[in-house]
């Protein structure tokens, strides 16, 4: 059977040997960007959830930067982690920036998003998540760190999602694979977007309630700062 991280190094792998990798290069440990992650983020861009969406969390990876742009251009809220989950996220709102590339770009949220906490998220309505490999069923893989799982899990918690929020990716076609082993902390999408096309997941997909606390172990929460203060004060460490 093959294990997540032979299906990572196996793309990485492939991007890199056929130049479908794009800047920053090599893609391996990275959500690899890829040529044509634009158009993807097009495809992305036209489907019903999007469009009818207000508040959109998207990753702060380089694929999806293009996404970034093309969201807040239409006026709508970003959301955007800050890296490896140390506890804030960048929130930009509709008329409050001028130049949505600018807005785009994880150098500039620094300096043009307002930097708020958990508690002042407001209800997010569609999530973007970047993989490093999905199948057409609606599994999917990051690099590996568990983030996009553990935020999921906390902002199911607090009531920021529901447990069915629409979930999305863009990807190459290359990194569309037949299997993808599955573990109950993982969170599936509703919808892949390459540049060719946009695949619908038909059918029920498997989500967690929230946090597995069992699967934490205290190395992983000491080096999640959102995650371990989240447990604090939630007094979850007294359950681990």
């Amino acid at each position: 059977m093959t294990s997540k991280e032979e299906i990572r190094q196996k793309i990485w792998e492939i991007m890199e040997r056929n130049n479908i990798a794009a800047f920053p290069r090599p893609v391996y440990g990275r959500i690899p960007n890829f040529k044509g992650a634009k158009q993807a983020a097009t495809n992305l861009m036209g489907q019903k959830e999007l469009i009818n969406a207000s508040v959109i969390k998207v990753n702060p990876d380089s694929p999806q930067r293009p996404l970034r742009e093309m969201i807040l251009r239409k006026g709508k809220t970003l959301v955007v982690p800050t890296p490896r989950l140390k506890g804030e996220f960048y929130l930009i709102e509709p008329g409050k920036i001028n130049d949505p590339k600018l807005g785009s770009t994880i150098s500039s949220l620094e300096t043009v998003g307002e930097r708020i906490t958990l508690e002042l998220l407001p209800k997010i309505d569609v999530i973007v998540m970047g993989s490093v490999a999905v199948t057409t069923s609606g599994d999917r893989i990051g690099k590996g760190e568990g983030y996009s799982e553990l935020e999921y899990a906390i902002l199911l918690e607090t009531g920021i999602i529901k447990k069915d929020v629409p979930i999305f990716t863009t990807v190459h076609e290359i990194q569309i694979v037949d299997y993808i082993p599955v573990e109950p902390f993982d969170v599936t999408v509703d919808g892949i977007s390459t540049p060719l096309r946009t695949i619908r997941v038909n059918g029920n997909k498997a989500r967690p309630n929230g946090l597995l606390l069992n699967y934490l172990t205290p190395e992983k929460i000491e080096r999640t700062p959102f995650l371990r203060d989240y447990l604090e004060k939630t007094r979850h460490l007294s359950r681990l």
